[in-house]
């Protein structure tokens, strides 16, 4: 309403135009607005407006007055309009205290007289304001005649209300309403009737209304007669008047123990549906209270709890009988019965009649569900939904042969429609359903009517596709079957008892959904719905109370009863049970069994629940995946997973949930839940992932899958055909194969750099071996499981795998090998097809061609794997071959085939002998080991002919597999880098192949492969491969040792054998030349002696490696190196003294270990004990390898390439790295052998030529010792080192005048040494003294023939062994002429290469370490006993490499005598140089004295340095205890021993001789370094004395 404000103008200028205007103002609103309500009020505005500014004083009375009187005529009802005004101006002055408004609004009043009629004016205003106008005399006479009036006309009676104060007319009454209604009589007549008797009789009309109800309450069936009648007679009466008579009648019946009756709450229902009352109206008259309602069901609610608490309380028997008579006096309470609960009642007969608005409004006033939960209301709303969906029912959703009971509409208009149509539910259906709640369960039919509806509809959503215009609304009638399923269907399932064919109804409706919505509801039924309502609380208690009655009973002999006791209470409440069950299967996990079979009662809707409550469980934040010390999975989590796998295998349960969990916890970076996945797969699938397989299993795994079920596995692989089936189709449907692989490979790291954070190192080790052991059975499932197209079509290339999804290349190569071999076999039936031909050629030809189109793109897309300069060396063909094979491709295990042949022939003849088994069972079972039988033998046949076309292929593809562009070691080191150590460490399969590639490749004779690098990068120093191992890892690579040991001891055993398979193998060769080139004479092979000083090598790098992980206290490096030992004890170790240091240092971790780590305990007392076993197994070192050098031929010719013949193992493996470069190790080792040469030539001299007993003692002839004592004396070096060591027992005349030269130089030098050099000669045993005074005798009188002795002992050493190539001479040349270098140039060092270090070193960086490890280098393993001619022939080499151009490849018949001449015109030079270098030695002698402290102390800080750098150097480093026998700790004991010890020196000649040969058998030899620091070297070897003494105790053990 517009408000109107005078302006100053008005009311300024009111005569001249104020007036006009506001008269034209209220002539505006009454012409052009009419009279409707809102012109009333404005007008009234206006009035009121004009009236207050004269009560202010602005405006005056009269021209407001004349004013009034034109505004008068505007509307005739304008005078009540202005006693409106003035009543309420009457009322705000008459409140107001200034005196002067009142009067001038009664002045304004008496003004207007005229305008407004006094009666009007009497029916507004107050009686007092009346009297001040003068209107009234008196005002208190005018309210007492007022108040009289009213009594007259409302309160005197006039009619008959009381039956007996009119008995004819009421009894009149009740004839017409009760004659016979068949008739014409219609409500009109009778309503005339009623009105005659009413005016003749005087009847009350109310009275006569209530007696109408009555009649009607009597006959409800003439509702067509009597609302008719009701609706004209209210037409006489007030509107309230028939709810006050109504109220009246229940307000009768609300005393105690009063009953309602249910005509009336029809009676009421009815008015209420035709409108004749309203509800509210009558609402007020009902009781309860809705207050009092809330209350109630409050109290029911904590009475529930109550209930439920109790059940799960244990309740003393001293507290029963307080808490029964409790129970009795409420008992006794509720016999009292409260009043009917009338709203309930009206609620009742409205569901009854249809009248759903209404009753809807009464629902809404009271809690939810508290109207349904009474039985009545439920069934009549249950029945009202009966009659509303029954034409859809009879159209979609009756079963096929159902009849059914029809069920007829009610005849009232106004009740609701019935539905035709989906959409027609959403109107009335789903709304009636959502209100009857969990009550539906008193109505089971209807529950079935819902569900098939809900089924129907689903079908035809999912036929038609979801048209673009249907889809919102297909959407949200989807989204209502969804909330009608939470809200109605599942919790009514739970009040329902044990139909099971309720849930299957139920499951055929909800099975269309996709899991994430059934999953969403069970979980709003498990957790939420159960404390909706008190009668679902009771109900979860008491499933609970049965559950833990059922599993307290449950065994494995009574599954079957105990199994339909869980059924039957599965049916009805399968959340609450389930999640109890799973809870006790987390803490005793030997229920696992019993209650897997016990649940083969279950339906498909509860088996489905249990996967979601599965689910739920491992998803509880509230657990932890760890146990209390951190490093081990919980068992709860074991339980859950084991279980998983039982449940999944057994029953048809969906997996696509757990899949999908799993995956989304590998997306947020947890690997816990693997361990799911891998029982599954295992249970499922049959595909087992263990590191206990015996070989016959590993073995058994390289064949077909039918062996691999028979043979590969530890239990019996049965009846998997259904449930891989099933698996396969959850993973496929939903696309989870790949993702899962790919989560899984990318895990294995993030295992180790995200995932592990502060866990331990155990724990993460766990994890990395569940990932990739997962992954591993999983990509063995697909590849056996899948089809050729559907893995093609998922698995994308190598180099999208790779570069896209970041997949380590050894997983990439994983996954794609079985593409790669379904592809190739598809290539190779449609070659055959294409062209018909049987022979086997052809057939190789086409298998060729076949994989050469299926390999080409994969040959291109490896390259990018890798940078460019790998591929100089390998061949991408080479590479994609290696990663592409498989076991499968290389052998065929006819011996597995065999025995499991064998196996199911024994299992035919048992039974046939089997007189117990029936008949018709005896041939089922016997046609089933014949047909398996059949199978085997094809598919070992098919194997056989694979493995055939793929060695063809192979031998096509070896030329161009290794390039060799820079060097072959380093091809090698791609090759183990690359290829082999990851793959060998992936499966225990893949170790196998590992070991068999490297053997086949050598096989072939692959060109530029050399096996004898190969085997030893190997086997050289497994400390890093076993320290960066987790403990599955570690096993792996122990297989692959054991397999690589096992090929390197086959070839040991027998010198036939290794002639056959090794002899002219260009992988043995030991000359290595330009690349592309592997012929040579035989002289270039590594011979079958040399190779067994070899493998003896192998064996004490191996025992050292193992020594020093034992030793290093750190739980990975103990427990790897355990379990790589148990792996390879069948071939490992072989020689007694490695064994017996092994056993020693094993003992010692049993005792350290035993209370503090309890694993690697167990893991030590274990392998001891088969270690113990394997004793008798085990030789002595002379009976492993021939320790006597044969005799050397004569002096070498000299060829282009290098020697031609084999030392012994050192010089066998140094020829074969001389095509490469030396390292700085060993070019310190040969600096020391040059160095100590002396001391092995004394050694040599004093020898008989005998054979000694198996204590290691050496024959040499005496010619030999001869020639070598002529080339001693051309050193004078040699000839200080000589006079240290002072070991000369007795030794033939022709060596005599040698030893005399000797010793007397050696005397000359030693007056200048040192204390202890003096106490050493000092305290030389007795019988050596006499025996240095023998050869100063002998050494005077054979001076002169000297030569002559010498060309004898050169012809004598050609009739000894050819193996030992005569290269002593010239090791002392090069050492010699080394020390002229040092002595004029300075110090160099050469940059080297060496097996373990393929990359060049700088010459700084060499100079450097090789000062530090030069004398701990010299130092080997006392066990390592081996000849004398071993460590000279490496002096020889190398000396005869440095002097002379050429060398020869194989030993002359004759030594002609011109070069016996050449060569001792040589040993003169080399004599007169060595003098003249002494002379400048002397003085550097004095100052070496006065440093000889300083070296004592250097000597130990290189010793520390070593041992901390001891697994980092390579093949040929040394530490301070280099022995297995000796740890680094008890040798730095043992050297400060040694000072105090008198013996100590003399012993430590002896040692030091026994290390110069074990250094020459063990060592990796590679080129030699050309440059010695000699003086260098000399100033240490004060240091170097004690030194020396720490390993005489050790070799003196195993002497």
């Amino acid at each position: 309403m517009a408000v109107m404000v005078f302006s100053g103008d008005w009311l300024k200028n009111w005569e001249k135009g104020g007036r006009s205007d506001f008269v034209q103002l209220c002539r505006n609103l009454s012409e052009n607005q009419g009279y409707n309500d809102v012109t009333f009020r404005d007008i009234q505005q206006a009035l009121y407006e004009l009236a207050c500014h004269v009560i202010k004083g602005n405006l005056r009375q009269e021209q407001a007055a004349s004013a009034l009187s034109d505004v008068m005529e505007l509307r005739d009802d304008m005078s009540s309009i202005l006693a409106d005004v003035f009543c309420v101006l009457d009322i705000e002055t008459s409140c107001t205290e200034e005196k002067s408004k009142r009067d001038h609004f009664t002045q304004l009043v008496l003004a207007c007289l005229c305008l407004v009629s006094d009666t009007v004016l009497k029916e507004r205003l107050d009686p007092e304001t009346l009297e001040s106008l003068g209107l009234v005399k008196q005002s208190q006479q005018f309210n007492q005649k007022s108040v009289k009036i009213k009594t007259k006309l409302f309160y005197k009676q006039q009619k008959f209300n009381l039956l007996r104060e009119e008995n004819e007319g009421y009894g009149k009454l009740f004839t017409e309403l009760g004659q016979d209604l068949s008739g014409n009589l219609t409500s009109v007549l009778i309503l005339e009737n009623i009105k005659s008797l009413i005016g003749c009789f005087n009847l009350d009309p109310n009275r006569v209304l209530d007696i109408i109800l009555e009649v009607y309450e009597c006959r409800p069936e003439h509702d067509d007669f009597f609302v008719p009648l009701i609706e004209s007679y209210m037409c006489m009466c007030e509107l309230q008047t028939l709810c006050h008579i109504l109220g009246f009648k229940f307000k009768f019946y609300q005393e105690p123990n009063g009953e309602t009756p249910s005509s009336l709450y029809r009676v009421a229902a009815i008015l209420l549906q035709n409108n004749l009352i309203e509800l509210d109206d009558l609402y007020v008259h009902l009781l309860p209270l809705d207050t009092n309602i809330l209350e109630q069901h409050k109290r029911e609610i904590v009475e529930a709890k109550q209930i439920a608490r109790k059940l799960t309380l244990v309740v003393l028997s001293a507290d029963k009988p307080d808490e029964k008579e409790k129970e009795k006096d409420k008992e006794e309470e509720k016999n009292e019965k409260p009043p009917d609960n009338q709203k309930l009642g009206l609620l009742e007969a409205l569901l009854k009649i249809g009248d759903w608005d209404h009753a809807q409004c009464i629902m809404d006033q009271i809690p939810p569900f508290y109207a349904t939960s009474h039985k009545p209301i439920a069934l009549a709303l249950c029945q009202l939904i009966h009659i509303i969906t029954e034409p859809l029912y009879r159209r979609v959703g009756v079963p096929k042969g159902a009849k059914g009971t029809v069920i007829l509409s009610l005849r009232n208009e106004r009740a609701p429609k019935p539905v035709e149509t989906f959409e027609d539910l959403r109107k009335e259906v789903f709304s009636m359903l959502c209100y009857l709640g969990p009550h539906l369960w008193h109505d089971p039919i209807l529950f079935a009517k819902v569900v098939r509806i809900g089924k129907a509809f689903m079908k035809e959503h999912s036929s038609d596709g979801s048209k673009p215009d249907d889809k919102e609304r297909t959407e949200s009638l989807v989204s209502c079957f969804l909330s009608i399923a939470d809200q109605v269907l599942l919790p009514s399932l739970t009040l329902m008892d044990s139909n099971a064919c309720m849930s299957e109804e139920l499951w055929g409706m909800l099975k269309a959904f996709p899991y994430q919505y059934r999953y969403r509801l069970y979980g709003q039924w498990k957790n939420e719905t159960y404390n909706s309502h008190p009668l679902l609380v009771k109900v979860k208690a008491q499933t609970i109370d049965r559950a833990k009655y059922i599993m307290k009973r449950l065994t494995k002999e009574n599954v079957k009863p105990s199994g339909r006791q869980i059924g039957k209470l599965s049916h009805s409440n399968p959340t609450i049970l389930f999640d109890y069950i799973l809870s006790q299967i987390q803490k005793y996990d030997n229920l696992i069994i019993p209650v897997v079979d016990s649940l083969k009662y279950l339906t498909s809707l509860n088996y489905d629940i249990l996967a979601y409550c599965i689910i739920e469980a491992l998803a509880n934040p509230e657990k932890e995946r760890m146990k209390h010390d951190d490093t081990t999975i919980s068992t709860w989590l074991q339980s859950l997973a084991s279980f998983c796998g039982a449940i999944f295998r057994k029953y048809p349960i969906e997996l696509t949930g757990l899949l999908q969990y799993v995956a989304n916890q590998l997306k947020a970076g947890k690997s816990f839940d693997l361990l799911i996945l891998k029982e599954v797969v295992q249970k499922m699938a049959g595909i087992e992932i263990t590191e206990e397989m015996t070989t016959e299993q590993l073995e058994a795994m390289t064949g077909g899958e039918q062996l691999k079920a028979e043979g590969g596995y530890f239990g019996q692989i049965r009846n998997t055909k259904k449930s891989s089936q099933r698996l396969k189709d959850a993973l496929l449907d939903h696309d989870l194969a790949l993702p899962l692989c790919l989560l899984m490979a990318q895990q294995r790291n993030g295992v180790i750099f995200q995932e592990s954070g502060e866990k331990h190192l155990k724990l993460v080790g766990k994890l990395y071996d569940q990932c990739h052991d997962t992954l591993v059975q999983f990509g063995g499932f697909l590849a056996s499981n899948l089809s050729t197209e559907d893995y093609i079509k998922r698995v994308p290339s190598i180099d999208v795998l790779c570069n896209q999804f970041h997949t380590p290349h050894d997983a990439a190569f994983f996954l794609s090998r079985p593409m790669y071999a379904h592809h190739i076999s598809s290539k190779y039936d449609e070659l055959k097809k294409a062209e018909k031909g049987n022979k086997q050629q052809q057939k190789v030809h086409k298998y060729i061609n076949a994989c050469e189109l299926v390999m080409a793109p994969v040959h291109d897309a490896v390259v990018s794997l890798h940078p460019a300069k790998v591929w100089d060396d390998i061949s991408p063909q080479f590479y994609a071959t290696f990663w592409s094979l498989s076991m499968y491709d290389l052998a065929v295990p006819n011996p597995s085939y065999d025995r499991e042949v064998n196996k199911l022939k024994i299992q035919m003849k048992a039974i046939d002998d089997n007189q117990e088994m029936p008949l018709n069972k005896k041939k089922k079972e016997k046609e089933r080991c014949t047909a398996l039988q059949d199978k085997l033998q094809e598919e070992e046949k098919k194997q056989m002919e694979h493995a055939h076309r793929v060695l063809q292929r192979l031998k096509l593809e070896k030329d161009n597999w290794l390039l060799a562009k820079s060097t072959k070691n380093e091809t090698i080191t791609k090759f183990l880098q690359l290829c082999i150590f990851p793959r060998c460490i992936f499966s225990a399969i893949d170790a196998v192949y590992c070991a068999k590639f490297v053997e086949l490749v050598h096989e072939l004779k692959t060109p530029n492969f050399s096996t004898l690098l190969c085997y030893d990068r190997v086997f050289s120093d497994i400390i890093y491969t076993v320290a960066s191992c987790t403990e599955n890892e570690a096993s792996r690579y122990g297989r692959f040792l054991c397999n690589m040991l096992e090929t390197v001891t086959r070839w040991h055993s027998d010198r036939t054998l290794y002639d056959k398979e090794c002899g002219n193998y260009p992988g043995f060769l030991t000359i290595l030349r330009a690349s592309g080139f592997d012929g040579g004479n035989k002289a270039d092979q590594l011979d079958y002696e040399n190779f067994r000083h070899v493998v003896h090598k192998w064996h004490y790098k191996l025992t050292k490696a193992s020594v020093h992980c034992l030793e290093t206290g750190e739980y990975v490096h103990i427990r790897n190196i355990l379990i790589v030992l148990t792996k390879v004890l069948p071939w490992y170790p072989k020689v007694l003294n490695l064994g017996q240091a092994l056993e020693r240092r094993v003992h010692k971790i049993c005792q350290e270990e035993k209370e503090k780590r309890p694993d690697l305990y167990a893991l030590a007392t274990g392998y001891s004990g088969q270690l113990k076993s394997r004793k008798p197994y085990m030789v002595p070192e002379n009976e492993f390898h021939h320790k006597d050098p044969p005799a050397r031929s004569a002096t070498p010719a000299t060829v282009q390439n290098g020697p031609g013949t084999i030392a012994q193992p050192s010089a066998a493996t140094t020829n074969a790295a001389k095509a490469e470069e030396g390292t700085n190790e060993e070019s310190d080792k040969l600096k020391e052998k040059s160095q100590n040469v002396i001391k092995v030539t004394n050694k040599a001299a004093n020898a008989l030529p005998k054979v000694m007993a198996s204590n290691g003692t050496n024959s040499i002839t005496s010619s030999k010792v001869t020639k070598e004592k002529e080339e001693k004396e051309k050193s004078g070096k040699e000839k200080d080192k000589d006079k240290k060591e002072k070991t000369t027992p007795a030794v033939p005349p022709e060596a005599k005048a040698t030893a005399k030269e000797v010793k007397e130089k050696s005397k000359e030098e030693r007056m200048n040494k040192d204390e202890k050099i003096r106490e050493t000669k000092e305290k030389t045993p007795k019988a050596e003294k006499e025996k240095i005074r023998k050869d100063e005798k002998t050494a005077k009188e054979d001076k002169s023939r000297l030569t002559s002795s010498s060309t004898e002992a050169k012809l004598h050493s050609e009739k000894e062994k050819e193996k030992e190539p005569p290269k002593e001479r010239d090791a002392l040349k090069e050492a010699k002429s080394k020390e002229s270098h040092t002595s004029t140039k300075g110090e160099k060092a050469v940059s080297a290469g060496s097996l373990k270090s393929p990359v060049p070193r700088s010459e700084s960086s060499e100079s450097d370490r090789e000062q530090k490890r030069r004398k701990l280098d010299s130092h080997s393993s006392p066990s390592h006993s081996t000849t004398v001619k071993d460590g000279l022939g490496d002096h020889k080499e190398s000396s005869a490499k440095h002097h002379s151009p050429h060398h020869t490849n194989h030993s002359t018949g004759t030594q002609s005598k011109s070069k016996e001449r050449e060569m001792d015109k040589k040993v003169e030079k080399f004599r007169d140089r060595s003098r003249e270098r002494e002379k400048k030695e002397d003085k550097e002698r004095k100052e070496r004295k006065r440093d000889h402290s300083n070296n004592e102390r250097e000597s130990i800080q290189e010793s520390k340095r070593r041992k901390d750098e001891n697994g980092t150097g390579g093949s040929g480093k040394r530490s301070k205890s280099a022995s297995p026998v000796d740890s680094p700790r008890s040798s730095e004991k043992e050297k400060n021993k040694s000072s105090k010890s008198a013996s100590g020196k003399d012993r430590d000649k002896n040692d030091s001789i026994k290390l110069e040969k074990i250094e020459k058998s063990s060592t990796t030899s590679k080129k030699e370094s050309r440059h010695d620091k000699g003086e260098k070297k000399e100033k240490r070897e004060g240091g170097g004395l004690k030194d020396d003494k720490k390993h005489h105790k050790s070799s003196e053990k195993h002497r």
